[in-house]
């Protein structure tokens, strides 16, 4: 069983049963990002990771973000280099999907979020994109209710 300790309360780490997806980023600074999203989106910090290796984890609506600085290989991930991504070269974001776009806008940019634009229409969504602290991309978006997916 994996718990988590703010303070004096103990939080269980999902899953119970089955599964469920965490989105890991590596960030320059645990404290910095752990602050961004919970400032900007509301989330709730669980742990705020250590000088000893340990991550940050954040509930993020329905999702945890876990959060730790970058580091050369181990022997899980042998050939593999952990670091903050180049900005303007991304391989995946994150994608949050909302019920009114134009509110979340609005109050996400009056809690310190960079967008890199403002919100823009297509067939399917009205979608932007948010840059986090470390040059991470994240595409808010609202679907269009007539548009069919698949």
């Amino acid at each position: 069983m994996n718990q988590v300790q703010v303070g004096q309360k103990s939080y269980q780490m999902p899953p119970e049963d089955g599964f469920t997806v965490a989105y890991f980023l590596t960030v320059a600074d645990i404290e910095r990002s752990a602050r961004f999203y919970e400032d900007v989106f509301g989330g709730r910090i669980l742990s705020r990771g250590d000088s000893g290796g340990a991550p940050g984890y954040i509930q993020l609506a329905n999702t945890w973000l876990i959060v730790n600085v970058g580091g050369g290989p181990t022997p899980a991930k042998p050939s593999v280099t952990l670091r903050v991504p180049d900005p303007d070269t991304v391989s995946s974001f994150m994608n949050i999907r909302v019920a009114d776009i134009q509110a979340c806008y609005q109050l996400w940019r009056g809690r310190g979020a960079e967008f890199l634009t403002e919100p823009k229409d297509s067939d399917a969504e009205t979608y932007c994109y948010i840059r986090d602290p470390d040059g991470y991309i994240i595409e808010v978006g609202q679907s269009k209710p007539d548009f069919a997916y698949g």
